[in-house]
Formats: structure tokens, C-alpha cells, sequence
């Protein structure tokens, strides 16, 4: 038997290496893969060689390799059960299903500390999804949304559409998700945006100001393309914010910051998921973000985000799809039979 593992070796290039399977060490075990995720938004960028180089990778994906230098193993969303324990590892996480942040694999060696045990009311066929509701979250958190308050989230792939599901609990006055795409318009309704509305390329504000009235207090951008970015400033009504989710890689973001932006006091910020703003951290841990992230699993309706299930053996069709077709994908998995 052999670990199979997803590479990319170039640009829009990618193989499925068949190597031994690695051996458990005292202090770790090995898990055999059942499923895995691609991230559309990331992975994207990993293929078409999108991704500054090298860049180190950090924070909660401490399984995946040091750069993106092809050929490179990349991946964050893995779910299988533990089928080895070292010997200095208890003998109560054999046969646990598990969730790792690690590339695509058939068989994934890893500490124990590496791994997050997988709740009895997931399905594994959504576990991986805890990713990219784990990234919702602390979007949500760094937007610290207040009652009444207008907010807009731009971009309405999964975790979009996942950020749009959180804040719709939310007590907003309005919640409007902004996406070109009417069948992810719709799936935006039904998680419960009360107005989703294609961006306007003459007027990028008009939309939401058509939909609600005024601009928005708070933009989401989560769409992973540059111009959105000026689009949400644009919708943010003075003294508003905006929290960029989106990864752009190498993609330039160029944004006229002389007109509204100065006048308005419009905030700016980062969020990603590998770390907890420090504002955070005294409340927040990595165990507790998973917790919630493990309920919102549970109750928001996230059965038909799942679009294909492809047999890692045919990861490059999977990509090729990914690439060609992106309207028509939601959540992809890897299969490992």
C-alpha cells in the first residue's frame, strides 16, 4: 500500500504522488484520509501560480510544507480516522475521526496536539467545511458587527456565503451580500441576506444604496478579487469599515484613496484565520474558535455547498474544473476509497 498525495508541480500543473506510507513515531499517529476540501479561493491561486514565492507558511497549518517552491503539497482541510498511535501516545485516539489542517493526502502523520477530534454529530462528509466556517468566524469577530448596524458582505463563494449564514443571526438592520453570480444571489437569500444585489462597475455603491437606502456601516470583502476592494470602500458610508478576508497572492490592488477614503475615516483591516487579532486573544483561544465553529456546522444549511466529490486519483480534473468552470463549483471534496 501507498500514501497517495495531491502535488502541484508548476503552474496549472498538478500529479498525484504515490509514496510509502509514513511510519508513526512514539509521539505521533497516522490518520487515513477519507476526504478533503479544496479551497477554491486559495488553492486557486496555488495552481495558477498566483502565490508570492517563497512565502513561509504560519500559524494553525503547521502540517503543510515550508514554501510554495513546486513541486508543493498544499491543502488544509483533512478528514479521516486515526489508524496508528506511536507508543507514547494514549490508546483512546485510535479509530477517532479527526480533522488536520494538512495538504492532500491518503495518509497523514501528525501529533496529536496537530489534530481536532471531530464531534459524533458532524458527518465526515461535512467535517471538512470547519475550515472555511473556522474563517467565517473570525471574520465575524474581527467585523464585531453592533444591533442595528447596515453591513455588506462582498463575495458569495463558501465562505461568503458561510460569513452571510453567521450574520444573519445578527441583530442587523440589513445584511446585503453582493456577488455577480445569480445562482450564488440566491444561495445568499436562503442563508439569509436580506438583499443580494451584482455589483454596479459604473457606480460600485449604487446597488447597496438602490437596496437599503444609504451606504453600509461595515464591509465584508471576501471575494478574492481586487476591484471588490474598491467597491467596498465605496459602499462604506464616513467613519464605516471594511475587513478584507481575501488573499489577492500576487494580483495588484490598485485603489483611488484620494477622494471619499480621506475625507471619510473609513477603516481598513486584515483578518485571517491562522491567528487571532490580538484585541482577541485574551477571551479567544484556537479550542474555543473550534467549538464554535463545530456548532455553526451543526445548524447552518450547508448540505447543498457540497457540489463534487471527485477520487483524488483524478485531483487534476478537479482542478481543471475548478479553473474552467468556477460558476459551477461550490465545495469540492477529494475522495480517498
Amino acid at each position: 500500500m501507498s500514501a497517495r498525495t495531491v502535488r502541484f508541480t508548476g503552474d496549472e500543473a498538478v500529479e498525484v504522488a504515490h509514496e510509502p506510507v509514513p511510519e508513526v513515531t512514539p509521539q505521533t499517529v497516522l490518520v487515513e484520509t477519507t476526504y478533503s476540501g479544496i479551497s477554491a479561493g486559495t488553492e486557486g491561486l496555488v495552481y495558477r501560480g498566483d502565490v508570492p514565492r517563497p512565502l513561509q507558511s504560519a500559524g494553525t497549518v503547521q502540517l503543510l510544507e515550508e514554501d510554495f517552491t513546486y513541486p508543493v503539497a498544499y491543502g488544509y482541510a483533512t478528514v479521516g480516522r486515526v489508524v496508528a498511535v506511536g507508543e507514547a501516545i494514549d490508546d483512546d485516539w485510535l479509530d477517532e475521526r479527526v480533522f488536520a489542517y494538512a495538504p492532500h493526502s491518503s495518509h497523514v502523520r501528525a501529533s496529536p496536539a496537530e489534530l481536532v477530534r471531530i464531534p459524533d454529530s458532524i458527518p465526515s462528509e461535512r467535517a471538512p467545511l470547519l475550515a472555511n466556517v473556522e474563517t467565517a468566524v473570525t471574520l465575524v469577530l474581527d467585523a464585531n458587527p453592533a444591533i442595528g448596524e447596515r453591513v455588506a458582505v462582498f463575495g458569495q463563494g463558501i465562505v461568503g456565503l458561510l460569513v452571510t449564514g453567521l450574520l444573519a443571526e445578527s441583530p442587523l438592520e440589513d445584511l446585503v451580500a453582493v456577488e455577480p453570480l445569480a445562482e450564488r444571489r440566491e444561495r445568499a437569500r436562503r442563508m439569509g441576506a436580506s438583499h443580494a444585489v451584482p455589483p454596479d462597475a459604473g457606480d460600485p455603491g449604487r446597488a447597496i444604496r438602490e437596496a437599503i437606502g444609504e451606504r453600509v456601516d461595515g464591509c465584508l470583502e471576501v471575494s478574492g478579487n481586487p476591484d471588490a476592494l474598491e467597491n467596498a470602500i465605496t459602499a462604506t458610508r464616513y467613519d464605516g469599515r471594511v475587513i478584507v478576508g481575501s488573499w489577492y497572492g500576487t494580483k495588484p490592488v490598485d485603489l483611488p484613496l484620494g477622494g471619499r477614503f480621506h475625507r471619510s475615516r473609513i477603516d481598513v483591516e486584515s483578518s485571517q484565520v491562522s491567528t487571532i487579532a490580538p484585541r482577541h486573544r485574551g477571551r479567544w483561544s484556537r479550542e474555543r474558535r473550534h467549538e464554535v465553529a463545530w456548532d455553526w456546522l451543526e445548524s447552518l444549511p450547508v448540505g447543498d455547498l457540497i457540489t463534487h466529490r471527485i477520487p483524488v486519483e483524478e485531483a487534476d480534473r478537479a482542478y481543471e474544473l475548478l479553473a474552467e468552470h468556477p460558476r459551477d463549483v461550490g465545495q469540492m471534496l477529494l475522495t480517498y476509497e
